[in-house]
């Protein structure tokens, strides 16, 4: 009879205690929910994550994303969603002329409705432009001699004019390019004197992975393949190169069994580059069916030429 008491006794302590885990497992798994959700809807939210900071203010992956969805055309939002360095750079200068403008004094004027339809430019890109108007608002002297010697170095592409009558378009063009320089050496002192840090990792985990290009290796086992070969020398970064990507890819595809279509990095094979003389992109070589160069073309391509070229160089019908 005891025993079977103090048994009695022992059942609310073992429902006690299983309650007690139960409760502290719930409340276990609600924090790790909890830190879940935090990590993907707070600290994950691209308003949040920053990517670059220019002095006090703040580039975030979510002004990047809206920034990048403006780029016209889809073939270069291609290219900076590859290399989004490339467009946070500029990112980084815009802000820092808009800090410097701002520095001025300077601010957008207000718009009316008449005013949006007609100027399209955002507050800021006004501001930035008024900014560098009165930077640079002295035009940089032109000489006489510049003018002379300019057109002492470039008499052939007059078309027989005398000097009298060009010197005006030569003494803008001089003046133009001047401007240039000086606007480029004005952002390259300021993008150095800043203090900006960018967010590495970060950046490389936003950036898109570029298409696949062929090996040297692949390359050497076309040219042996017995069927004639399209060695395409460019880069990802080249945009005439990427224009002619689905052209090329069209062409793999259509006579993959007859002939051979290669992509070259020229920039990750320097040596190979080198060594086929490939001075500008993209520069398409054409190799016959015993792997001997046969023909090239410097600059795109049309699928019709390409495809006739092949077949001259021993490609079957």
């Amino acid at each position: 009879m005891d025993q079977t008491m103090e048994e009695q006794s022992t059942e609310p302590k073992r429902g006690m205690g299983k309650r007690k885990i139960i409760i502290f497992g719930a409340i276990g798994l609600a924090i790790i929910a909890g830190a879940i959700l935090f990590y993907f809807f707070y600290l994950q939210n691209p308003s949040r994550q920053v990517l670059a900071r220019v002095h006090d203010e703040k580039i975030t992956v979510e002004q990047f994303n809206k920034e990048l969805a403006k780029v016209e055309p889809p073939l270069i939002r291609d290219m900076f969603r590859e290399e989004p360095n490339n467009l946070l750079e500029r990112m980084i200068v815009r802000s820092l002329l808009l800090q410097e403008a701002k520095k001025q004094g300077l601010s957008a004027p207000v718009k009316t409705y008449k005013d949006a339809a007609q100027n399209p430019l955002s507050p800021d890109e006004a501001i930035i432009i008024e900014f560098i108007g009165k930077k640079f608002s002295s035009p940089p002297e032109v000489k006489r001699e510049e003018v002379e010697g300019f057109y002492k170095a470039y008499k052939d592409q007059m078309d027989g004019k005398p000097l009298k009558e060009v010197a005006p378009a030569i003494e803008q063009y001089i003046r133009e390019a001047k401007q240039k320089q000086a606007l480029g050496q004005f952002l390259e002192e300021l993008r150095k004197n800043a203090k900006v840090d960018v967010d590495q990792d970060r950046l490389k985990k936003i950036a898109a992975k570029p298409p696949e290009m062929n090996t040297e290796e692949e390359m050497k086992q076309a040219l042996t393949s017995g069927k004639p070969v399209l060695v395409d020398f460019g880069a990802n970064s080249c945009i005439p190169c990427r224009q002619m990507r689905p052209i090329l890819k069209e062409i793999g595809t259509e006579y993959s069994e007859k002939a051979k279509v290669i992509v070259i990095d020229v920039y990750k094979y320097q040596k190979l580059a080198q060594e086929y003389k490939i001075l500008m992109l993209p520069t398409l070589v054409f190799f016959d069916t015993k792997g001997k160069e046969a023909f090239r073309h410097i600059g795109p391509l049309e699928k019709e030429k390409i495809a006739a070229k092949l077949k001259e160089i021993g490609m079957g019908t």
